[in-house]
């Protein structure tokens, strides 16, 4: 079924011209009438325009009528443009049927949406990292953007990373959880949302992060070292934002290099220390980040989640 999906770029400048073109043709080789910001590759500095050109790219967004408002890349910019956007615009474009996708840099957008309007959006590809990559996007991703053109995506499954000892779950409250010492529990009717550990985590303590009791909190990365995840976790438990959660669950956390100072410290030290730490229970190995194969996750919306073990059912229904 042909839908409408607009292009536009909130954050960094588009350098890979190729990934830009190829994204396009893809996405008109499945049918799609693909409408392109006329700012969509100006560049400054390194961004994709100047903040008032970016700021008027994202109303322009909400302003077309799209199936999908749908960035162009991550990068940085959207956090300086947080005060600016018009999030009764954004809403009303959400509720007439525009769903904003995106990843990275689009983390700040999403959590200010969220924080501002508890409107719903959608974790996902980038039209040049998604649907233009060499030699193809990856199937499991164009499925899942394919399904939510449908709407017809409703949830997701995955395996755990196998640990050599999985944590007990403990001490989780009766109401919230179904739990044993084997692994198995459950979440019911909780907010989903997250993405990108350094966008969010650099909200803390404004207007633009939600304010969120007894969710779902997902997180990626990319680029940061094991201890600067830890780091960043570690402010988020103390400022008392992941205790409030019924579940951390992290995605992909890639592109690093572990060198011999590091000793044997490693992404999983990060995750045996972060259950230390909490009482939340903590799923590992969403598939979600800065990765070829990744699900797309509704912002905001409410979801369940079932774990037995390495399984994990994370269902939202229809959004």
């Amino acid at each position: 079924m042909k839908k409408h999906i607009y292009i536009y770029s909130p954050s960094g400048a588009v350098r890979d011209k190729a990934a830009f073109k190829r994204g396009l043709e893809r996405l008109q080789a499945l049918g799609h009438e693909v409408e392109v910001d006329a700012a969509a590759l100006a560049s400054h500095q390194r961004f994709a325009g100047d903040d008032a050109t970016r700021l008027n790219a994202i109303h322009r967004a909400a302003d077309s009528g799209a199936d999908v408002a749908l960035i162009s890349r991550g990068g940085y910019g959207l956090t300086r443009l947080l005060p600016g956007i018009d999030y009764a615009k954004v809403t009303r474009a959400i509720e007439k049927g525009t769903a904003f996708v995106g990843l990275s840099d689009f983390t700040a957008f999403q959590c200010a949406v969220l924080a501002q309007t508890g409107a719903v959006t959608w974790a996902g590809p980038a039209l040049c990292e998604g649907f233009g990559a060499s030699p193809a996007p990856d199937e499991i991703m164009e499925a899942c953007f394919d399904d939510l053109l449908q709407g017809q995506g409703e949830g997701s499954g995955w395996r755990q990373t196998l640990e050599k000892r999985q944590k007990d779950i403990k001490n989780i409250a009766a109401s919230a959880y179904k739990s044993s010492s084997e692994g198995i529990f459950g979440v019911e009717n909780a907010v989903l949302w997250g993405g990108n550990l350094t966008v969010l985590t650099g909200l803390l303590g404004t207007p633009y992060f939600p304010n969120i009791e007894g969710g779902m909190l997902f997180l990626e990365d990319v680029a940061e070292h094991p201890y600067r995840i830890e780091r960043m976790l570690t402010q988020l438990v103390y400022a008392g934002v992941l205790g409030r959660q019924k579940a951390i669950l992290l995605g992909q956390f890639t592109g690093y290099s572990l060198v011999g100072h590091d000793r044997g410290f490693k992404f999983q030290t990060v995750v045996d220390h972060l259950r230390e730490q909490l009482q939340t229970p903590v799923v590992t190995n969403v598939p979600f980040g800065h990765v070829p194969t990744k699900v797309l996750l509704p912002v905001g919306a409410k979801a369940d989640l079932a774990v037995d073990g390495r399984d994990v059912m994370l269902v939202w229904g229809h959004v």
